[in-house]
């Protein structure tokens, strides 16, 4: 799979009076209603300009690949382990991360983490349209943006005393379900776990049927599975693949998402 280039091409109408050209936004989140409202936003916002959505790991992965939006403004429950956000920055190191924090996941250890996978903007999912319009601005000229509300997490985490003498003491605790595998068997591996066979994540890829054949298998041999159900079952059990959000998880294919100003 080749990368995306970390540069951006100038698509959108320039940004104001100011100069520049404007931001191109993504959003991937569980609930229509929600990267609607997300795309209002963005529509009437200086120097932002909608660059598409997506609902799921695979679909995210995909509209990145194909559109190359600026901005990905993605929603925690998606990505509670930040598989997601580490795979979309390391396919393009130009691409800005937002992360809106829900409430589940705001504690010191998954604002340390989503910044250690490559975010670059955490904002609670609660916050104003304004606000999080000035944090992707603020995260774009500044490469790093923490909301106020969320200053108290930045603080060092505390971890729980160890016997003297324990290595563990001296070392922080290893994250759950840490990612063996690359962009493209993850993808696969969601769409194995969503019950597609092999011809139809070929189709919805762009692959052939063989290469996705050979991702299976490499699924396979690295989570120690006997076969596809097994790997999903060891993937949901490690935190590698999540389970659906409780607001609701529907999928969203390429055909959707990778259309700039298509809702």
């Amino acid at each position: 799979m080749h990368g995306i280039e970390p540069t951006r091409r100038p698509t959108g109408p320039p940004a104001g009076p100011g100069g520049g050209r404007s931001l191109g936004v993504a959003v991937v989140d569980p609930v229509p209603i929600f990267r609607d409202g997300l795309a209002a936003l963005v529509h009437r916002s200086q120097g932002l300009h909608w660059a598409g959505q997506a609902a799921s790991h695979h679909a995210a992965l995909q509209l990145c690949e194909q559109v190359k939006p600026d901005v990905v403004v993605l929603d925690s429950a998606l990505d509670p382990n930040c598989h997601l956000t580490k795979l979309l920055n390391a396919g393009d190191p130009a691409l800005l991360l937002v992360t809106l924090i829900r409430d589940a996941n705001r504690t010191q250890q998954y604002l340390a983490a989503a910044i250690a996978a490559g975010a670059h903007a955490i904002v609670p999912r609660s916050i104003d349209s304004r606000r999080l319009a000035e944090a992707i601005r603020r995260a774009h000229s500044e490469r790093r943006y923490i909301d106020p509300a969320l200053a108290a997490l930045t603080a060092r985490p505390k971890r729980a005393t160890a016997p003297k003498g324990d290595p563990a003491a001296d070392s922080p605790p290893s994250p759950r379900g840490a990612m063996p595998l690359s962009r493209r068997e993850y993808q696969v591996l969601q769409l194995v776990a969503e019950g597609l066979e092999n011809s139809a994540i070929a189709k919805l890829l762009f692959l052939s049927v063989e290469t996705v054949r050979t991702h299976v298998k490499s699924i396979l041999r690295k989570l120690s599975a006997r076969d596809r159900t097994h790997a999903v079952t060891i993937a949901f059990r490690s935190g590698i693949l999540i389970a659906r959000p409780e607001d609701g998880y529907v999928p969203v294919t390429a055909d959707t998402t990778a259309i700039p100003g298509h809702r």
